[in-house]
């Protein structure tokens, strides 16, 4: 129960949702119970039974198969004639033989004109006599995607375009991504329009910012002419499917000056006290190119419902996860309506959060409904930064899940920048291993690193604000490959809450295991370090065991203690226990 039932917990498909009660009455009855559930689209509750725990604490689980909206409730009663069994029982083992009283109470109980110990003892009670239940609480239940899964960010104008992103998607496929997310895929206005590297004026030519959306060719129900037609749009998204891979769109709710919704509806807009169109900002960021909408707007229910139109018209085109653009800045109230109206008819769609802000935002818009959220992963990179990290996603494990994207087009950690591939080795190991979900930006293959200037995490030539010639031929891929593999193929890294820090005695190699995985990584990316990997007792490894190190095909005995370590910079073990 999540808040007093206010929210839902979250399971995928396939999950157990195990469900605790405390149960008592005055007197010493005897009690049952059962979790009564409810799957989406039905009427009618299942039932599945309450076990004792002792002490007033009882349990119960149920399997979700199947996306959506679950409801459950714990109800209770009193057996009255397994108490009177009870009763009878205790008396005869006590060596008590005049029972007439208790045999004419116990044949009353069933109905009948007279009775046997033996005859009551036998009968199989279905007396739920004083039923009360709680409360309905809910439960958000999405397809395993929502918990496990590899992105890939890419622009289709690198790449040529939709046809050119289909034809590379079965390469994404054979290096295992599952989802490949699009920024923006609208008209991009011209007004304000950005040039290289968030120049104010553009020159012709320039193609602007994806997501300064709008012009007069259409909004955000309309696609950019110069990455394909409608046709081509569709047959990407069938590409995909072939290849079992699943496309993300870019819902960025906000404006360029030339979308029609600026003529179509203005009150939609905030404008300051002189008239004037306030453009959005996120200082020292300024983006001259993009209007934000007016959520009190007087006419916010059309602002809405024009809103849930567009997710809806994509979802109906084929696409069923999006990537919500800076989602913390818009009304909660509005995120709680729109994914639930959308999940009600088409329960597969998934939500990201791009939500870079508070601890108390993420969570809440988790709980709203949103299946993940990007998280400040790209800023944690020492072992104490990165155990502080994976507690807060443990505490909050029932209902928010993290997507931790290795890099962003807005993201080039100054640790990347710096470090060089040893760099992007290790940050590629520690999000693979430590988080279900994870993605990463085209470039990181690559080592793509310079920033625009010192101190800033923005990237020079930014693909923000132009095309660029993208091949998928970056040197870290084979290692993204082999990443991919060995998370699909092993299920204890497709969860958070089984993670064991292991001590190292350095800090710079950071050292977890996950139930029979054991990943060691020198986060120092320009020297070998050297230390000892302890594997406590408590983890049930036999004293000495074999171990297959996951990456290289290799094969090291370990044992319980202290196992020497020697790593070159960045690199890692991946290790598989070898149980006998």
């Amino acid at each position: 129960m999540l808040d007093c039932g206010r929210y839902p917990v979250k399971r995928t498909v396939g999950e157990r949702v195990h469900v605790y009660a405390t149960v008592f009455k005055d007197g010493h009855d005897v009690l049952e119970g059962a979790v009564r559930v409810r799957a989406p689209g039905q009427r009618s509750w299942s039932e599945e039974p309450l076990q004792p725990l002792g002490n007033d604490r009882w349990s119960g689980a149920f399997l979700v198969d199947r996306p959506g909206r679950w409801e459950f409730a714990v109800a209770a009663w009193t057996d009255r004639i397994a108490t009177w069994q009870d009763e009878i029982r205790r008396k005869v083992d006590a060596g008590q033989e005049d029972l007439t009283g208790e045999l004419s109470e116990g044949a009353a109980l069933l109905g009948r004109e007279s009775l046997t110990v033996e005859e009551g003892l036998a009968v199989e009670s279905t007396d739920r006599h004083g039923e009360v239940a709680s409360g309905t609480l809910p439960v958000d239940v999405d397809r395993e995607l929502g918990r496990f899964g590899s992105w890939y960010e890419l622009f289709p104008r690198s790449w040529g375009g939709f046809k050119g992103v289909a034809k590379v998607l079965p390469q994404l496929a054979e290096l295992g991504f599952d989802v490949v997310y699009l920024p923006p895929v609208h008209p991009i206005g011209h007004t304000n329009r950005k040039g290289p590297n968030n120049a104010l004026v553009a020159e012709p030519g320039d193609p602007g910012s994806p997501w300064a959306i709008g012009s007069e060719e259409g909004g955000h129900d309309s696609i950019n002419a110069e990455l394909g037609t409608w046709d081509d749009f569709d047959a990407m998204v069938a590409a995909a499917r072939d290849v079992g891979i699943e496309l993300a769109l870019d819902f960025a709710i906000q404006c360029s000056p030339d979308h029609p919704w600026l003529k179509q509806h203005p009150e939609w807009f905030n404008r300051r006290p002189d008239g004037t169109l306030k453009y959005a900002e996120n200082p020292p960021k300024r983006y001259q190119d993009i209007y934000n909408v007016n959520f009190e707007s007087e006419d916010w229910r059309g602002l809405w419902q024009a809103l849930l139109d567009v997710v809806v018209g994509w979802v109906e085109r084929g696409i069923t996860v999006f990537r919500v653009d800076n989602p913390h800045t818009k009304p909660s109230a509005f995120w709680e309506w729109l994914i639930r109206e959308v999940r009600r008819k088409h329960p597969e769609v998934l939500f990201l959060a791009e939500a870079f802000t508070r601890p108390s935002m993420m969570t809440t818009l988790a709980k709203l409904g949103f299946a993940q959220s990007y998280t400040y992963f790209t800023w944690k990179n020492t072992k104490a930064e990165l155990a502080e990290y994976m507690g807060q996603l443990i505490s909050w494990n029932e209902f928010y899940r993290a997507n931790a994207f290795v890099n962003t087009p807005d993201i080039l950690h100054e640790y990347l920048q710096a470090g060089g591939p040893p760099a992007f080795e290790a940050r590629l190991v520690l999000a693979a291993t430590l988080v279900p979900t994870y993605g990463m930006y085209s470039g990181f293959e690559s080592y793509e690193n310079v920033p625009v200037r010192p101190g800033s995490e923005e990237y020079l030539d930014s693909e923000k604000y132009e095309a660029k010639e993208r091949l998928l031929d970056g040197a870290l891929l084979p290692l993204v490959q082999t990443l991919n593999r060995v998370r699909r193929a092993q299920q204890a890294l497709q969860r958070v809450d089984n993670l064991h820090w292991l001590e190292t005695e350095n800090d710079a190699l950071i050292a977890y295991a996950k139930e029979d995985i054991v990943c060691v990584v020198n986060s120092d990316p320009f020297t070998e370090q050297a230390g000892a990997c302890v594997i406590p007792v408590a983890l049930g490894f036999a004293p000495a065991f074999e171990a297959e190190e996951l990456l290289s095909g290799d094969r090291f005995t370990w044992r319980a203690g202290r196992n020497y370590v020697q790593l070159g910079p960045g690199k890692a073990h991946v290790l598989k226990v070898i149980r006998v």
